[in-house]
């Protein structure tokens, strides 16, 4: 499955590889965020799987319901086996985040970044817990991740497997480079520079961990240079308000965005029959389809994501007021990456 992936990746036209690089972007920005959470300190591990299941599941069960819902209406757009046992095997598979790393086509399309962010969630305090990796300079955790990054691309390289965990890795040395003295942000020029010069190669016939390999650099050049200064125009860009708030949103938008672009697209259907279009007709056609993809995340956002992922629970209050005193600097709970 992971071969059939990357070749799909690697092979698939331009407008596809640059949405899946969106995902690429949040897991640097995962690999940075969890990353420095489990390292600032110590953590019993079944709180924090519970902290992360809290943040994925109430969303990815509401839309994994709705999904479920419409393939029972509309049987002809389902992806559920007919037989059974089958159906049962590979609802649970889905509903347990497994949909990556396996052969049948994923119940919800964009849920196969979940099972690597699973994944990542289950390595990563495993990896600081086996090589006590706080007690570690950082020189040697920097050290130790490069070979990392070596030895597992020469892995997926030779044998297929997960390569855009890679990406991680990448937020991962991002941590530890701001936390470096030695290290000076980038000009604002050059990471602004730097993701659309990635972005192009992607067009080019290179393979595909090559293709990460420039992303993973882009990237951390970006968060280098918007964490480090944030004074900078770049930093200040980012930090613009309907960008912030569409960063809000930007979990129940990736869930739910596929069925409100389904929905939108069989409306237009009915006012303008389907044929070819040029590059200009989807162009225009972007916004429109953007503003009419947004009210469903907001709605599930406003109903599902703040009220039963985002917003603390009675129980975990004097939990995260304490950590809050003792560590300031941690980003608060509602702005960790949900997966």
């Amino acid at each position: 499955m992971a071969r059939r992936r990357q070749r799909h990746h690697a092979a698939g036209d331009g407008p596809a590889q640059h949405g899946q690089c969106g995902v690429d972007l949040f897991f640097v920005l995962s690999g940075y965020l969890i990353y420095g959470s489990l390292m600032s300190r110590q953590q019993a591990l079944l709180p924090y799987l519970r902290r992360r299941a809290r943040r994925i599941y109430p969303v990815y069960s509401c839309v994994f319901v709705l999904y479920l819902l419409l393939s029972w209406a509309l049987p002809s757009e389902s992806r559920i086996p007919a037989a059974w046992p089958q159906a049962v095997a590979y609802l649970a598979s889905n509903f347990l985040l497994l949909s990556g790393f396996t052969a049948a086509p994923p119940f919800i399309s964009v849920a196969w970044s979940l099972s690597y962010e699973m994944l990542y969630y289950l390595l990563i305090p495993l990896l600081i817990l086996v090589f006590d990796l706080r007690r570690r300079s950082r020189s040697w955790r920097g050290r130790f991740f490069a070979v990392l990054t070596l030895l597992a691309g020469g892995l997926f390289a030779i044998f297929g497997g997960p390569a855009h965990l890679l990406l991680f890795i990448a937020g991962i040395l991002a941590h530890e480079a701001l936390a470096a003295p030695a290290w000076r942000a980038p000009p604002p020029a050059l990471a602004a520079c730097a993701v659309p010069c990635a972005l192009g190669c992607l067009l080019l016939p290179l393979a595909l961990l090559l293709k990460l390999a420039l992303l993973a650099c882009a990237f951390f050049l970006l968060c280098l240079c918007c964490f480090q200064a944030r004074a900078n125009w770049l930093a200040r860009l980012f930090c613009w308000t309907p960008l912030r708030w569409l960063g809000n949103i930007s979990y129940s938008y990736y869930l739910i965005h596929g069925l409100a672009l389904k929905g939108a697209f069989l409306a237009l259907a009915l006012f303008h029959p389907p044929q070819a279009h040029g590059l200009a007709f989807f162009l225009l056609l972007m916004p429109l389809m953007l503003v009419l993809s947004l009210p469903p995340a907001m709605t599930l956002f406003l109903l599902v994501e703040r009220p039963l992922s985002l917003l603390p629970s009675q129980a975990s209050v004097p939990a995260m007021a304490t950590a809050a005193v003792s560590s300031p600097a941690l980003p608060a709970a509602g702005n960790s990456p949900p997966g």
